[in-house]
């Protein structure tokens, strides 16, 4: 089992082409024996927003009171927007869950901060429809196939801030921003 920093170095040295190369893996559960179970899709979303110039923090836990009581996936920073990931290699789509999850550790941090949940599939429409009714913390979806698509375009931070303002103007949580490129 890798550590942390051995995770960190390998996907650093990964530039766009070998990222979306590592997502057709990940696409057919072929990761290979270097990467646990979901670390693979974890770094993948993390290293290409830094190779969109965003500044990254890579996964890591939070203690309190010399407890570990939080385990995030990883923090961006770009585009003026602070934001706590939480990622899900799943082959079912995701429901509420790991979005409750975000919600609880946002209610932690301050108000600006969003929340970007990345599912390798999709949502469940009962996880769509919780979340277009409340309104705070900001959460947005993230599917597979708007991933792919920002690897194939090189452009994370740009439609992240096309789902932010999707968010702020009109409510939408999982805006799919291809309807507007």
């Amino acid at each position: 089992m890798a550590t942390s920093v051995e995770y960190e170095r390998a996907i650093a040295a990964l530039q766009w082409e070998e990222l979306r190369s590592l997502w057709e893996n990940i696409e057919q559960g072929n990761t290979t024996p270097d990467w646990e179970p979901g670390k693979a899709f974890e770094y993948l979303v993390l290293r290409a927003f830094q190779l969109d110039r965003a500044t990254v923090r890579y996964p890591y836990s939070v203690k309190l009171f010399e407890e570990n009581v939080e385990q995030i996936d990883g923090a961006v920073y770009c585009s003026g927007l602070s934001c706590i990931i939480e990622s899900k290699d799943w082959a079912k789509d995701v429901d509420i869950g790991p979005i409750a999850k975000l919600r609880n550790q946002l209610l932690r941090r301050p108000p600006s901060t969003v929340g970007l949940v990345f599912s390798r599939t999709d949502f469940t429409n009962p996880a769509r429809k919780l979340l277009t009714f409340s309104a705070q913390p900001t959460i947005l979806l993230w599917t597979g196939n708007e991933l792919k698509y920002s690897l194939e375009q090189e452009k994370m931070c740009e439609y992240l801030t096309y789902k932010y303002r999707a968010c702020v103007e009109e409510g939408i949580p999982d805006f799919d921003f291809r309807e507007v490129v």
